[in-house]
């Protein structure tokens, strides 16, 4: 049978070139996202690859666990995930530090560090009773390196890459890997990209290839050496 990958909030940009690059090794793919609007383009952009779509807001903790267990009955038992949901419109939301208070820092752990505990209290048992599996996560530079102009989306970056960093170390000796993507810059295709460079912001940002992202994302799951693959396209940083 083959291996089952599923992409949690997948997009025309990284979460595509994911599915694609592990498909080229055989995965059946299962594609989520919060609407089915592009799901046709998706299965069409993935010749030769099979893929099964689905609609579900990863964020929410029943249409998490409903996804995966419909993905689990229909594609198959689930080898690997990759946790990289992105909301194109949430530049605006971005608060200062200096101004932020609880209630506003609280808001990103609950739609992006919660979400990905769900998903490895859900998927985690099964990976640990059969001694093998992937949980792979997408984050961004801002949980590594001070940069204040994401200010109160920093914090929730920083837990989630410890998370995992903690989780793969905790996972070192059971056959199960976890690993993170840490990301600085504008991923090509990609939905934050479009929106991004349709306004000035009068500072550039660099541009990173999904594909390359990709790449070394595979190799992260066959070399399962390394805890954390680092991607800066910010010049000041």
């Amino acid at each position: 049978m083959p291996k089952v990958i599923a992409v949690l909030g997948v997009g025309p940009g990284l979460g595509l070139s994911i599915a694609r690059r592990f498909g080229r090794e055989g995965f059946t793919t299962a594609l989520v996202s919060r609407t089915d609007a592009r799901h046709a383009a998706y299965r069409e952009s993935l010749p030769g690859i099979t893929a099964h779509t689905y609609t579900a807001d990863v964020t929410d903790e029943a249409q998490l666990k409903a996804v995966l267990d419909r993905i689990a009955a229909e594609a198959g038992e689930i080898d690997t995930v990759y946790f990289g949901p992105a909301d194109a419109t949430a530049g605006p939301g971005i608060t200062p530090l200096t101004e932020a208070g609880a209630g506003t820092l609280r808001a990103p752990f609950e739609s992006l560090v919660l979400p990905a505990v769900r998903l490895v209290e859900a998927v985690l048992p099964r990976m640990l009773e059969r001694g093998s599996g992937s949980l792979l996560f997408a984050g961004g530079l801002s949980g590594k390196y001070p940069m204040p102009m994401l200010g109160s989306l920093a914090p929730a970056s920083a837990a989630l890459r410890m998370y995992v960093l903690t989780l793969n170390a905790a996972l070192r000796e059971t056959g199960v890997y976890a690993g993170t993507l840490t990301i600085g810059g504008l991923i090509e295709r990609g939905d934050i990209h479009r929106v991004f460079t349709e306004q000035d912001h009068g500072f550039a940002v660099g541009t990173l290839d999904p594909d390359a992202l990709a790449e070394k994302a595979w190799s992260l799951y066959v070399a399962r050496d390394e805890a954390e693959a680092e991607f800066n396209a910010m010049a000041a940083v």
